[in-house]
């Protein structure tokens, strides 16, 4: 059985599902109307949707995935998942959250965190996120993520939570405001992947413990009250290089490190970024190879400059063969320069189209509200409270 996926379109356009029949490839896809409804995981077609095409049943997975906004958005976190999230846009229900409760764990300046939560929504968009093919909202948009998050929190122990390895790291880099919303962080997590059925989740090593949570948390609940959360799996994408800090290449880049000359920020100044790559660290000979473990400042730049070139290491080598660190360093700035310039021109375009980007807010915040409504819906009446009165 194939059934039809929905994409935004225009709103008096009739979903083709309500025709019984649309094109699938070269032939045509007999499916008929069943109550002028169309299936896509939790969501159903209405007139705001029509058919894309087919894909087959149950092929179609939700991913969800979120960053906060409490930080620069480094050239890593592009190399390493951004830049590869844009293909699954095609074949996957995406959503991508800026979870702005998250950073609320850490003082924040309440003007500088608006202005950082917009200017993240743009780089996701300017970086190739495409608002009609992904759900992109705030966390705070939704309040079915706080209301779950304190149902999971009845649900989780308090030995699990200790164990959390990121809230002793944490604990200890701000030892003068350790709340209790850096203890229970895994738990909002939790709720946040939950909220969508989501099948699975794109996270980075540091993310993992939390993930094994969040997975715990949704069998316990379906052990009592049948199968309400669907058990989230961890998603590995096409792997983008692994970046590292430009200061201490032992580290991987981190948009929270204290020393802004061991990240290049997607925003930076192209003066900023060349001057970042003069002062990287290298080692003591003149030799561009790549040895990650003998060489790591020099192996991180190849890592960099082979990313946005599309180079091999051994064409790298060729290529400065006889040539010092500080030609290659010049080289490896100017290519970096040039990738993230069209980035930055559309970032800037959004950041002057406030319309434009509170429309997306605004239809990524709906989407994900009834979405989330209805999984938190189930949850209530599982556990005993009487449901909203809409």
């Amino acid at each position: 059985m194939r059934y039809c996926r929905p994409v935004k379109q225009d709103e008096n356009a009739l979903c083709s599902a309500r025709q019984g029949i649309h094109k699938f490839g070269n032939s045509s896809c007999k499916i008929p109307a069943i109550n002028a409804k169309m299936i896509y995981n939790v969501m159903q077609c209405n007139e705001k949707y029509w058919c894309k095409g087919c894909v087959e049943m149950g092929e179609t997975k939700r991913i969800f995935s979120g960053i906060q906004p409490s930080g620069n958005i480094t050239l890593g976190n592009y190399i390493g998942a951004i830049r590869n999230w844009v293909p699954l846009q095609d074949e996957y229900d995406c959503l991508y959250c800026i979870v702005d409760l998250h950073a609320l764990t850490v003082r924040q300046d309440p003007k500088e965190l608006r202005e950082r939560s917009r200017s993240l929504l743009a780089l996701y968009i300017a970086c190739g996120l495409d608002p009609e093919k992904n759900t992109l909202f705030l966390q705070s948009h939704v309040s079915a993520h706080a209301e779950l998050a304190w149902i999971l929190s009845t649900f989780t122990y308090i030995g699990e939570l200790n164990r959390m390895t990121q809230f002793k790291e944490k604990a200890e880099k701000h030892s003068d405001n350790i709340n209790a919303g850096l203890f229970t962080y895994p738990v909002l997590m939790a709720a946040d992947i939950l909220l969508y059925q989501t099948n699975l989740v794109p996270v980075g090593q540091d993310q993992k413990q939390h993930l094994e949570l969040t997975r715990d948390i949704a069998i316990r609940f379906n052990n009592i009250y049948g199968d309400v959360f669907t058990v989230p799996e961890v998603f590995i994408p096409k792997v983008g290089a692994k970046i590292m800090s430009l200061q201490e290449p032992e580290k991987k880049m981190s948009k929270s490190d204290e020393n802004p000359n061991a990240f290049i920020s997607l925003l930076d100044t192209p003066d900023v970024i060349m001057k970042k790559f003069k002062r990287a660290v290298t080692d003591s000979e003149a030799e561009v190879r790549y040895d990650a473990e003998k060489k790591p400042g020099i192996s991180n730049l190849m890592n960099i400059y082979s990313s946005v070139t599309g180079k091999t290491f051994s064409e790298i080598e060729a290529e400065f063969e006889g040539k010092g660190y500080g030609e290659f360093k010049v080289a490896v700035g100017e290519a970096v320069i040039e990738t993230l310039r069209p980035i930055q021109e559309r970032h800037k375009e959004l950041m002057d189209s406030k319309d434009y980007l509170d429309g997306v807010m605004k239809a990524g915040a709906e989407r994900a509200g009834k979405l989330a409504f209805k999984t938190l819906s189930k949850v209530y009446k599982k556990i005993g409270l009487i449901p909203r009165i809409l």
